[in-house]
This record gives structure tokens, C-alpha cells and sequence, in this order.
């Protein structure tokens, strides 16, 4: 008896990556908490949209297509703080719901958190410190 084969998680068009990039970063330019921190680190939104796109290529369909660094990039922006990462991935979530399947929003999902751990990881963590920081009661 030969075991069942392993599903592949299911994989967007670059049509729908594209749709889902111009949607989420509607979003993020109208939130309230992320808006403002966008706003003062890109300058012209088209550029910025088409990196996204391949960045979103590369990671959901191996395209190879996004060269950068998105550590160095992140690093760079004044005003980014660890909630703001829990409030992306809750509009791309609430994005990747309006326009896909369960299937799809899990697997664009999972590679969203695995992103933002890793981003955060690189950018906030500190060996002398708990991770994650603990909230202190105010």
C-alpha cells in the first residue's frame, strides 16, 4: 500500500498577486497606525507596488523575480515598532479573505508570518533581552 501523495499548498496567478498588493496597500495607506509610517518612508507608490509584487512572486510562486533586501529596507524606516507588524498581518489577512479561497489565504498566510517573525527577529531582538518582549502592565 503506497502512501497518499502530499498535497502542494495551491499557488496564485501573478494576476492575483498583483490584485492582492494594490488592495492590501490601499489598505495600509488608509490605516490610521500603519498609514502614517508608509507615508514618511516611500516617496512614489508605484515603484514601491511593483517591488511588492515581486517580492509576493518570489515567495509564493519561486519566481526569483525580487532582489533587495528587506531587512536593510525595513531598518531604514523611522518610526517602525513590533505592534505595527501584528496590524499588517491583520489587514493582509483581512485582505487575503476578501479575495481568496481558505486554501490560498492560508498559504499566503503562512508565508506573511513567517516574514514578519523573521523581520522582526532581525530588527528588534537583542540577545540580552527576553524574546518576545514581555508587555509591562502600565
Amino acid at each position: 500500500m503506497s502512501a497518499a501523495p502530499i498535497e502542494s499548498p495551491p499557488l496564485p496567478s501573478e494576476a492575483q498577486i498583483g490584485r492582492l498588493v494594490d488592495a492590501f496597500y490601499a489598505k495600509v495607506r488608509a490605516d490610521d497606525a500603519l498609514g502614517p509610517v508608509f507615508e514618511r518612508a516611500i516617496a512614489d507608490w508605484g515603484p514601491h507596488l511593483e517591488t511588492m509584487r515581486k517580492f509576493w512572486s518570489s515567495v509564493m510562486l519561486t519566481s526569483g523575480r525580487y532582489k533587495g533586501n528587506p531587512v536593510a529596507v525595513h531598518a531604514r524606516v523611522p518610526g517602525i515598532d513590533m505592534a505595527l507588524f501584528d496590524r499588517w498581518l491583520a489587514l493582509f489577512d483581512e485582505t487575503c479573505r476578501e479575495m481568496f479561497d481558505e486554501q490560498l489565504t492560508a498559504a499566503f498566510n503562512d508565508k506573511a508570518a513567517r516574514i514578519a517573525e523573521s523581520l522582526k527577529l532581525a530588527l528588534f531582538y537583542r540577545p540580552d533581552r527576553p524574546w518576545p518582549p514581555r508587555v509591562v502592565a502600565g
